[in-house]
């Protein structure tokens, strides 16, 4: 038995060893490729700022100060730094608003196209995937050429008389928020057509044989069902657009700035690689709090479900 037992923990360790070494290539991609810029970026931000850009190397923990606080150049004194409060503020807010929006419209559009004949989902999903075949920033223009003062939403609303002046819509949270929600909502629609389309409507119409209605049919079977693909998408819309540049920095221009104008700013104009550098972490470690926490609040509900 004994004999029996060393030749099975050897067979399990060999196993062991060769699955590491097929996976070697892989995580060493991942480690030059994700960990290591990560790791330049860490080091920056703990860096001094050097005079026309880069990074002086000479430790300093200003730049870690500096996310949170400010320093007078008069007098020295320190205070909070209002601004950052105001962009993270932004940017949590709006990004949560994009994923509450495409949740609320993906949903319905995602149930649509689930509970249609099989021969034209594909037709479906082909129109909602089609913004993906067009970059990112000629989608943006196009939320612009909608909105702005000589867009034609307001070209319409003046020609039949429903307003006299144009409704000032650009360089506003809405703005961003419209912008955003049009850029990503296929990515919620998908997750949640997957999860929509796996349900077994049996259910459905078990509970109307029950005499539930409409609302305690969503709430008590399909939402509970299709819960994996809330999450996913969820995550999906969120964590863009907590970073998101290009959609900000047009439709809601300099005065309107998010987590990702900011970092880019210091980058740029700002000259201050490792306030920048700070930021970038700052980000990452926001997304990786709301993934925790996404995480263990989705595993919870699953053990209340098993339970």
């Amino acid at each position: 038995m004994s004999t029996a037992k060393e030749a099975t923990r050897q067979a399990r360790a060999r196993d062991i060893r060769s699955r590491w070494l097929l996976s070697a290539p892989a995580l060493l991609i991942v480690t030059l490729a994700a960990v290591g810029p990560l790791g330049i970026v860490l080091v920056y931000s703990f860096l001094t700022p050097g005079s026309y850009g880069d990074v002086v190397w000479a430790f300093s923990p200003d730049a870690w100060v500096s996310v949170l606080f400010q320093k007078d150049i008069f007098d020295g004194s320190w205070s909070l730094a209002d601004a950052h409060f105001l962009i993270f503020w932004r940017s949590a807010w709006l990004s949560m608003l994009t994923t509450v929006t495409t949740l609320v419209l993906g949903f319905p559009t995602a149930y649509f196209i689930a509970t249609r004949p099989e021969r034209t989902r594909e037709i479906w999903l082909f129109l909602i995937t089609i913004p993906f075949w067009t970059n990112l920033l000629i989608r943006t223009f196009a939320i612009q050429e909608l909105i702005r003062n000589e867009g034609m939403i307001n070209t319409l609303l003046m020609k039949t008389g429903l307003i006299s002046t144009p409704i000032q819509m650009m360089y506003t949270d809405f703005a961003i928020l419209l912008g955003m929600t049009y850029v990503f909502f296929p990515l919620m629609v998908l997750p949640l057509y997957a999860s929509i389309e796996k349900v077994d409507f049996r259910l459905v119409e078990a509970g109307y044989d029950l005499y539930a209605s409409r609302w305690d049919v969503l709430r008590q079977i399909i939402i509970p069902l299709v819960k994996p693909g809330i999450v996913a998408g969820s995550i999906l819309v969120f964590i863009p657009s907590l970073g998101s540049y290009v959609t900000p920095r047009i439709l809601g221009g300099g005065g309107k700035m998010m987590l990702g104008n900011l970092i880019e700013l210091q980058f740029g104009q700002g000259r201050n690689w490792p306030l920048g550098a700070s930021l970038s972490m700052t980000l990452l470690a926001i997304v990786m709090a709301g993934l925790m926490i996404q995480v263990r609040f989705a595993g919870r509900q699953g053990g209340h479900r098993h339970g």
